[in-house]
C-alpha cells in the first residue's frame, strides 16, 4: 500500500449471507461468487469462506479508487447482476496481521441488503478465536478508500 489509512473497529454480525445459507439465500454468496471473481483475475482461495464485518463508527467509508471492480457479476438467479469492488487490506488482531480485501458491493447493484457506510465488509485469511464484539484496527489503501467522521457524530456529511 502506497499510503494508508488505520481504522479502529468492532467485529458485528452481518447479514449472514456471504458465508450462508441465510433467510434470503439457500447457499453462501462467497460459495457462489468465488469462481466467478477467480476467472476476473482475484483468487481467494486460503482465505476465509465469509466475511468479517467491521463496524468503524463514527467513521464512514467510501470506495473511491478501488483496486479490483467487476461489473455485471451474475452469481445467482434471485436478482439482477450485482457489481463488486476490493482494494487490499491488512486486519490486525491481537497484535498479528492477516492479509485481506475490502469487499464492496456496490449499493446501486445490490437490492436484497442496507450498506451501512460505517461497517467495512473484510474477507481475510482465517483469523483464529476471533469473535463477534471483539476490536480490530484495519489498515485500508488511502487512495483507494476515502474516509471521513460521520455527519451524526459532527463531521462534514
Amino acid at each position: 500500500m502506497t499510503q494508508s489509512t488505520l481504522l479502529h473497529g468492532r467485529i458485528v454480525q452481518g447479514y449472514r449471507v456471504a458465508s450462508g445459507p441465510s433467510a434470503d439465500y439457500p447457499y453462501g454468496a462467497l460459495d457462489r461468487q468465488r469462481s466467478i471473481f477467480k476467472s476476473r483475475g482475484l483468487d481467494l482461495s486460503g482465505y476465509f469462506n465469509g466475511t468479517l464485518n467491521i463496524d468503524i463508527r463514527p467513521k464512514t467509508f467510501r470506495m473511491v479508487k478501488p483496486e479490483l471492480t467487476f461489473q455485471h457479476v451474475e452469481w445467482t438467479d434471485l436478482h439482477p447482476p450485482e457489481h463488486f469492488s476490493f482494494s487490499r487490506c491488512k486486519v490486525i488482531y491481537k497484535d498479528v496481521e492477516y492479509g485481506g480485501w475490502v469487499y464492496y458491493p456496490h449499493p446501486e447493484t445490490k437490492l436484497r441488503n442496507f450498506q451501512n457506510p460505517s461497517l467495512l465488509e473484510v474477507i481475510a485469511f482465517p483469523i483464529p478465536e476471533i469473535n463477534y464484539g471483539d476490536e480490530v484496527d484495519v489498515m485500508v489503501n488511502a487512495e483507494e478508500i476515502e474516509v471521513s467522521m460521520s455527519a451524526r457524530e459532527g463531521g462534514p456529511p
